[in-house]
């Protein structure tokens, strides 16, 4: 919980994803990357173009 609450915080700040697995000692960035989901935002500026329209 303490590492959740410490890297969902620290992306609202402003942390990139490559900086919380810094911090949290991740080895793998898709391991950070599980942090993306609790924010929308941020999930928008990582994802890429599908091409489509959206329903």
């Amino acid at each position: 919980m303490l590492r959740h609450s410490v890297a969902t915080a620290m992306l609202r700040n402003g942390a990139s994803l490559a900086g919380v697995g810094v911090v949290l000692r991740h080895r793998f960035p898709s391991t950070t990357a599980l942090y993306a989901k609790v924010d929308i935002g941020l999930l928008s500026e990582i994802s890429q173009p599908h091409g489509g329209r959206l329903p």
